[in-house]
């Protein structure tokens, strides 16, 4: 038991020693510039989810609309189709 506390204890150590050093390397001022940058594109992109969401709302708005005269209009289709095709065999 005594040896695993101690590796765990060394391991602590050595992974603190490893983050003061890390925080040696990185400026603090790069870190809130970065920070900044990053909530200036999560605004971004939220604003871009907002807009895509109230297209999809809107392009559904006018597909229900339009299907049912699409609908229609291919059923009529159809029959002019079906009736040429007749006429054509009859000629």
């Amino acid at each position: 038991m005594e040896e695993t506390e101690k590796e765990i204890e060394s391991m602590r150590a050595a992974s603190e020693e490893v983050s003061r050093q890390f925080k040696t390397l990185i400026d603090a001022n790069d870190l809130d510039s970065l920070k900044h940058l990053q909530h200036l594109i999560l605004g971004r992109l939220q604003d871009s989810n907002a807009v895509l969401s109230h297209f999809n709302e809107y392009s559904e708005h006018c597909f229900a609309e339009v299907s049912s005269d699409f609908s229609r209009n291919t059923r009529m289709l159809k029959s002019m189709k079906s009736d040429l095709d007749y006429i054509f065999q009859k000629l």
